[in-house]
């Protein structure tokens, strides 16, 4: 008799697990509309989300124009972002608060249509369109509530995704560094400084321009390492000025000692006559 309870055990499990299986089936297939609308918000409370979402997939559009809707709408939205579809719900939320704005869900639809984005946002190598969608809508949000309980959260998220577009654009301009186009990475870097002022990368990026630059000058024709070396050295002036407790300062004071001393050997170009 022992050896048979396991196995008996299994299939009283199985039997138990057909029986709701097949009760969910038979609701997919049911022309109820209360009955199925029931059944979704039960299993939305319970926190299955793929069965609440699929019933509620196929009754959104039944229940337009009924008091369901606006609920069965937003948890709809919720399940797809609870199942991590985030492009999906950010889809959805939007268009719960375009439909109902007035709405009691409206102020919470909006910010997780933003929060879905969020989460939507790529690595800092990819293409970062999602994270400027994010952003605005981020913006949106703040604007629309600006004394949301939901506003600290919003705010973080923000911070997170502008912290992405900053590695981003500085790794953008020192990858011209790394592959040796010197003055590209000179604009690039200064381009990045004024894009962001704040940032944390600014005294590597204000280094390396010192860098790029010494390097241009080193590997220009005669006639313009002249003025390219006195360029290392206003660089420099910045530099030690902004930054004089740097890691850097070594390497950086290298650079302007021979910098000087070429603009020391080197005359000044004479003016080409004119024809």
């Amino acid at each position: 008799m022992h050896t048979f309870r396991p196995t008996l055990f299994v299939l009283l499990l199985s039997t138990l697990l057909l029986g709701a299986c097949t009760g969910y089936q038979k609701l997919l297939k049911s022309s109820d509309v209360n009955k199925k609308y029931e059944a979704a918000i039960q299993y939305y409370d319970k926190g299955d989300y793929f069965k609440a979402g699929t019933l509620l997939e196929d009754l959104v559009p039944l229940l337009k124009g009924r008091p369901e809707a606006e609920k069965a709408q937003f948890y709809f939205a919720n399940t797809n972002f609870r199942q991590r579809n985030y492009t999906l719900s950010s889809y959805y939320f939007k268009s719960f608060a375009d439909t109902y704005p007035n709405s009691t869900y409206a102020e919470e639809a909006t910010f997780l249509q933003a929060k879905s984005l969020f989460r939507d946002s790529p690595e800092w190598e990819l293409d970062q369109t999602n994270t400027y969608s994010a952003l605005e809508t981020i913006q949106e949000f703040l604007n629309r509530y600006p004394n949301s309980t939901f506003r600290p959260e919003a705010e973080n998220m923000s911070q997170e995704l502008q912290k992405k577009l900053e590695l981003k654009a500085y790794q953008g301009a020192r990858l011209y560094y790394n592959l040796r186009y010197y003055q590209s990475a000179v604009v690039a870097l200064g381009g990045f400084q004024q894009q962001f002022p704040a940032s944390a990368f600014n005294e590597e990026a204000e280094f390396l321009k010192v860098s790029a630059q010494y390097d241009l000058a080193r590997e220009s024709v005669l006639e313009k390492q002249r003025e390219r070396y006195m360029e290392v050295v206003a660089f420099y002036q910045h530099f030690i000025d902004t930054y004089p407790q740097s890691r850097h300062l070594k390497d950086a004071e290298r650079m302007y000692t021979d910098a000087q001393a070429q603009i020391a050997k080197l005359k000044p170009s004479e003016p080409t006559a004119a024809n």
